[in-house]
């Protein structure tokens, strides 16, 4: 079944949620374990996407090194104040083999889940990490020229970016894999995109997670491209990820990339075969809390705009409910959501959670619900279930002065959608920690004689206006601080 225009997907921290199910059942649960019903309950709130955190083998060496890095460790025992070393099962992105792991039921199980989630129109996501391995991956001893090799001199001057490692071709300095601003992740061993071989063995193995999937989110994707890579490296590398994205759609045509990128780079990946882009820069400006950046941010064309990844949350950044004051929530999450492109939420985000659980942890605490914010989330995905809002026609809407000398008409975001069978939405957001006024230019040419009704989706307001009056002047607006409002608009008849 192809995606709508606007998809929306849900994250889902896979150890996690089989901890807690294994609590309720009293034994280690397994992918096959996860509820029909849970299923059943993400499709019906309107999810296409269940991107799956954590599902391939992950081993002892680096669960040993997240266990005793006393940094990590204060950061896990910030979580869960009674940590336990079970908790720890190591990162899920320091990837021991790209095979389902042995305590989630193996390939099998992914298997039968992956058709239980076709079942309920679902489509299934996974990782992919294409800029290093584990310490203890077969191809440390099978090929360890695959991985980026230094000197002693190296591991002297930077031992927090090389280590000494044996393989069976006699001991290696090997440098950990790391972004070019930030210190190595000693859990993992960096992979030598300058090795053609090295290339193509990813590309075996992006050929054969496409087998068992939907589509791949791509870890830190732009950390290969070939001038980030030499600038980190100084290794010159072919480029990857169009033979890459090529190979895979040879054999699956549908199957979608979706990058984790940053530092603008969102369009270089896209030009390189990916569908979706992370959009970073919009939670930025969300954060700041400023409308005019955020309202530029949407000028860009829609070539660009329906294929970014839209969020609040993931398991990389804190908990929105933990950045964001609730108005301010709610206010940056209709923003968010109702913007062209992808609609990326994360397990816990419309319950308000506020602890962040680091990917190295298997277990999360108690946290109780928000249920204000829950019913803005309900409220929220309704509005996102519209034909109009799924595939309809999104644009950026116009705000002007509602009088001379009045600038606070600068802190509105709006945008319209229109669907095929004639539905209008007008989402109107005061971005800003004061009252705010403007008239919102209406992009529809039939707007006439006669009353218009106006009933806000999110809240419980109700208008009327003159339909003449919307036509030559707009929609008059004036909000209190960080008021969102999401208006459908028809004629009333009689």
């Amino acid at each position: 079944m192809p995606d709508p225009r606007y998809p929306s997907l849900y994250q889902i921290n896979t150890r996690v949620w089989l901890t807690g199910l294994s609590r309720a059942l009293g034994r280690r649960a397994t992918l096959d374990d996860i509820p029909d019903a849970e299923l059943g309950r993400l499709a019906e709130k309107g999810f296409d996407w269940v991107w799956l955190l954590s599902v391939w083998q992950t081993g002892p060496a680096a669960q040993a090194i997240s266990r005793a890095n006393p940094g990590w460790r204060r950061e896990f025992e910030e979580t869960l104040p009674d940590l336990e070393d079970e908790d720890i099962a190591g990162s899920g992105f320091a990837i021991q083999g790209y095979a389902v792991h042995r305590d989630l039921g193996g390939a099998a199980a992914l298997a039968r889940l992956r058709q239980r989630l076709q079942q309920h129109g679902l489509k299934l996501m996974l990782d992919f990490v294409p800029n290093h391995m584990a310490p203890d991956h077969p191809w440390i001893d099978e090929h360890p020229d695959y991985f980026v090799a230094g000197s002693e001199d190296d591991l002297a001057r930077s031992p927090q970016n090389w280590c000494r490692l044996q393989t069976k071709s006699g001991p290696r300095v090997l440098a950990y894999g790391r972004d070019p601003y930030f210190d190595g992740w000693p859990d993992t061993l960096q992979l030598d995109y300058g090795r053609p071989e090295l290339q193509q063995a990813m590309i075996a193995e992006l050929e054969r997670i496409a087998g068992q999937c939907d589509g791949v989110r791509c870890d830190m994707a732009m950390l290969v491209l070939p001038d980030v890579f030499e600038r980190t490296w100084g290794i010159r590398a072919d480029l990857f990820w169009p033979k890459a994205t090529e190979a895979v759609r040879r054999t699956h045509p549908e199957f979608r990339f979706m990058a984790e990128v940053y530092w603008d780079l969102e369009w270089t990946l896209l030009l390189q075969g990916f569908d979706y882009a992370y959009d970073k820069r919009l939670y930025d400006r969300l954060r700041e809390g400023h409308a005019r950046p955020v309202r530029e941010h949407f000028c860009a064309g829609p070539d660009y705009q329906e294929k970014m990844a839209r969020f609040l949350e993931n398991h990389d950044e804190p908990r929105a409910a933990a950045t964001f004051a609730a108005e301010m929530h709610e206010a940056a999450a209709l923003i968010t959501f109702l913007s062209p492109g992808l609609r990326f939420f994360h397990q816990g985000q419309f319950e308000g959670r506020r602890k962040r659980i680091s990917p190295h942890l298997v277990r999360t605490p108690a946290e109780a619900v928000d249920a204000r914010l829950q019913r803005f989330y309900d409220r929220l995905l309704a509005v996102l279930r519209r034909p109009a809002v799924r595939d309809g026609q999104w644009q950026l809407l116009e705000c002007v002065p509602a009088w001379d000398g009045n600038g606070s008409w600068d802190c509105f975001v709006a945008f319209a959608f229109e669907g095929q069978a004639g539905e209008r939405l007008l989402v109107a957001v005061n971005y800003a920690p004061h009252r705010s006024q403007c008239y919102l230019r209406l992009p529809f040419a039939d707007l006439g004689d006669g009353p218009w009704r106006l009933k806000d989706l999110i809240g419980d307001a109700a208008y009327e206006r003159e339909g003449s009056e919307l036509q030559a002047r707009g929609l008059y607006l004036d909000e209190p601080p960080w008021r969102a409002q999401v208006f459908s608009l028809t004629r009333r008849e009689g």
